[in-house]
């Protein structure tokens, strides 16, 4: 465990050498990876989005694909099809972009919600499936998508099967003063990416992620994570609350975060920092809400009032 969070912290460091300044960002975004999850960015456009997500991918050395959404992207693009073979008298499949250990989905918002479809199994299930045949994605497997705000230029709202399936979402927001001067004085440097090392491998990742699976987590913080889902649903200011996936997704990060602190149990602290991070793209907030000028942090406070938080006193260690 100790060599697999000593590698982690290493890797954060490498990636913080073409991200400036997103140290927090890009911790939650190794919680998620850890955590089994898919992550969304969400920003304008030039501000670190796709660099992140191409950082991860040279300092983790996974294989890599990589689309750009367009409005002509087609499904078959993403999942790959199937192609007669005249010499061998059968169909054969080839391959597509998703058939990788990370795959960036760049502006995922600029295409069809019909492209965006061909997505949804293979997130949750690690497979496609192409004329009734599946064809498994090999582990460890991430998306990470980028989306520009709702409202820019071609722009649509992804579903909420969709938007279901990411763990977290997360802004990046514009650097701060220094890291911004920082960046302006190595302008657009095309080798900024081989001062990256290779850090961890996949089997670094799927080691990692056996221990956040065997994070304790007592009773009564599974009772806490299901009545924190349940308080959302029940919620005035709520129209559709946290499904279960969610809660699964909560659970499984809050173990993750609970791991890179170097705990051996999850404790309430983790799962709040957690509830956050998988409800904000999720809840959706009825009129009420809007007229009493409640976003979605504030209603999640709100939520988080309502419900005890218990104590833990079983301490489990390694």
């Amino acid at each position: 465990m100790q060599n697999n969070l000593q590698k982690i912290v290493m890797a954060q460091k490498e990636i913080e050498k073409v991200v400036k300044g997103k140290s927090q960002k890009i911790s939650k975004i190794i919680a998620a990876i850890l955590a089994k999850g898919h992550i969304l960015l969400e920003d304008v456009p030039g501000v670190g989005k796709t660099t992140t997500a191409l950082a991860f991918s040279k300092v983790m050395n996974l294989s890599y694909g990589r689309v750009q959404f367009t409005p002509d992207v087609l499904p078959t693009d993403i999942t790959g099809f199937s192609m007669f073979n005249k010499q061998t008298g059968a169909f054969e499949y080839k391959r597509g972009a998703v058939m990788c250990n990370l795959f960036l989905a760049d502006e995922i918002n600029r295409t069809s919600p019909k492209t965006q479809s061909a997505l949804l199994q293979v997130m949750e299930e690690r497979k496609i499936t192409i004329d009734g045949k599946n064809f498994v994605i090999p582990e460890p497997f991430i998306v990470i998508a980028t989306q520009n705000p709702l409202g820019s230029a071609g722009t649509q709202k992804l579903p909420d099967s969709q938007l279901d399936r990411f763990m977290i979402k997360i802004s990046m927001g514009y650097p701060d003063k220094k890291n911004e001067i920082d960046i302006l004085k190595g302008g657009s440097d095309a080798k900024k990416y081989e001062r990256i090392s290779q850090i961890l491998t996949s089997d670094d990742i799927l080691s990692a992620r056996a221990d956040v699976d065997a994070m304790h987590v007592a009773d009564n913080v599974y009772e806490y994570i299901e009545e924190l889902i349940t308080a959302t649903r029940e919620c005035e200011y709520v129209k559709v609350g946290l499904s279960t996936r969610a809660g699964i997704a909560l659970t499984n990060l809050a173990k993750s975060y609970a791991y890179l602190t170097g705990k051996s149990f999850v404790t309430p602290e983790d799962v709040v920092r957690a509830f956050y991070d998988v409800s904000e793209h999720r809840l959706a907030l009825n009129n009420k809400a809007k007229m009493n000028n409640m976003d979605c942090k504030k209603v999640l406070d709100f939520v988080r009032s309502k419900v005890e938080v218990p104590i833990v006193q079983t301490v489990v260690n390694n």
